[in-house]
C-alpha cells in the first residue's frame, strides 16, 4: 500500500509586505522607528541599562514574534526597520529575519509571524518599539477585518479618515489596507473636502466648490451634506463625491435614490455614507447604494493585537560557547 504523500508546508513569504501592496511609504517608516527609539533609549544612540548591564556584548541569539490572539496581522514592515536602527545604533550586526506570514494575513492564537536571529543586544532593545508598533498596526488591521466581513456581498467598501495617530498616519492607513478597507484621502494636500464650516466661509457650496476648481483643478472635490436638498445643491456645483452625513437609514436611503437618479445627467458619483456608524448597522446602510462606509474609528478606537516576542534560551550563545545552535 503506498503511503499518503505528506503535505507540502507552506511556502514562507519572501516580504512582509502586503501582497500587491506598495507598502507605507519608507520615509515615513524610517522617521517613525527613529523617533520611538528616541522615546525608548534616549537621544542616539541611546542606551538599554538592562540589557548592556546583564547581557554579554558578543552574544547572539534567535527569537520568534508570536501573535498571543487572533486576528489580522498587519506592520511586520517595521520589524528589519527597527531591528537595523537598532543595530547601527549600537554598531552591531544586522539581524536576520524569516517571515512565516506577511501582512494582511488572518492568524489563530499562537501564530508565529516572523522568527529573528542576530546579536541578542539588538534583539531585546528592538523588542518593545517591534511590539508596540506590529500591535497597533494589527490591531487596527484586525478591527478593520470585522467592518469588511460585516460589508461581504453588499459592494460597499470601509474607508478611514484623518482621525490617525500624529506620526503614525502612514503605518494606521496601511494597516487598513491589510484589514481589507481603503484609504480615503492621506491628507488636506490630496482631496478637497468642502465641510460645513467651508460652506460658511465661502458663503455658499458653490462658491466653495468652485474656489477648489479654480485653484486647484487637479484634485477630486469631496462635499459633505447633512440632508437631501443639499445633495442637489453639491451635484449643481459639480462634486465628485458627496458625504452623507449622520442621516437615518430612511434618509440615506432617499438620498442615495435622488442622486442615482441624476447620474445620467452628471455621470457616476461616488458616495459615502459617514457619522454614527457601528458594526451592528453597517450591513443596513450598505444596503441603500452607498459605496463607502466612513469610520473614523478604525484609527482613533481600536485596539491593540496582543504580539510577543519569545526568546528561545537555547538559541542564546554567549562568545565562549561556540558557534549559534540550530534550533529544532
Amino acid at each position: 500500500m503506498t503511503a499518503a504523500p505528506t503535505p507540502a508546508a507552506p511556502a514562507r513569504p519572501a516580504s512582509p509586505v502586503l501582497p500587491g501592496d506598495p507598502g507605507p511609504d519608507a520615509g515615513a517608516i524610517a522617521r517613525l522607528v527613529a523617533v520611538a527609539l528616541d522615546e525608548d533609549l534616549g537621544a542616539a544612540p541611546g542606551r538599554d541599562v538592562t540589557t548592556q548591564s546583564t547581557v554579554d556584548r558578543a552574544a547572539r541569539g534567535g527569537a520568534d514574534v508570536v501573535a498571543r490572539e487572533a486576528g489580522a496581522v498587519a506592520g511586520l514592515v517595521v520589524v528589519p526597520v527597527v531591528l537595523d536602527q537598532v543595530a547601527d545604533r549600537l554598531g552591531l550586526p544586522h539581524a536576520d529575519v524569516v517571515w512565516h506570514v506577511a501582512d494582511g494575513a488572518v492568524v489563530d492564537a499562537g501564530a508565529v509571524l516572523a522568527t529573528v536571529t542576530g546579536p541578542t543586544h539588538v534583539l531585546l532593545v528592538a523588542e518593545r518599539t517591534l511590539l508596540n508598533l506590529v500591535s497597533r498596526a494589527s490591531g487596527v488591521a484586525t478591527h478593520t477585518h470585522r467592518w469588511t466581513r460585516a460589508l461581504a456581498g453588499t459592494g460597499a467598501q470601509v474607508l478611514d479618515t484623518r482621525k490617525t495617530t500624529p506620526g503614525l498616519r502612514a503605518l494606521e492607513k496601511y494597516a487598513v489596507r491589510c484589514g481589507g478597507g481603503t484609504n480615503k484621502r492621506m491628507g488636506l494636500y490630496d482631496v478637497a473636502m468642502v465641510k460645513d464650516n467651508h460652506v460658511v466661509a465661502a458663503g455658499s457650496v458653490a462658491s466653495a466648490v468652485r474656489a477648489v476648481r479654480e485653484r486647484h483643478p487637479d484634485v477630486a472635490v469631496q462635499v459633505e451634506v447633512d440632508r437631501p436638498e443639499q445633495a442637489d445643491e453639491a451635484l449643481d456645483a459639480g462634486a465628485d463625491f458627496l458625504l452623507l452625513d449622520n442621516m437615518p437609514t430612511d434618509v440615506l436611503a432617499a438620498t442615495v435614490a435622488r442622486v442615482r437618479a441624476r447620474e445620467a445627467a452628471t455621470g457616476h458619483v461616488d458616495l459615502e455614507a459617514t457619522g454614527n456608524l457601528t458594526l451592528e448597522r453597517a450591513r443596513e446602510v450598505a444596503l441603500t447604494g452607498v459605496d463607502f462606509l466612513s469610520v473614523g474609528a478604525l484609527t482613533h478606537s481600536s485596539p491593540i493585537l496582543d504580539v510577543a516576542l519569545d526568546l528561545d534560551p537555547r538559541s542564546v550563545v554567549a562568545p565562549d560557547a561556540g558557534e549559534l545552535r540550530a534550533r529544532p
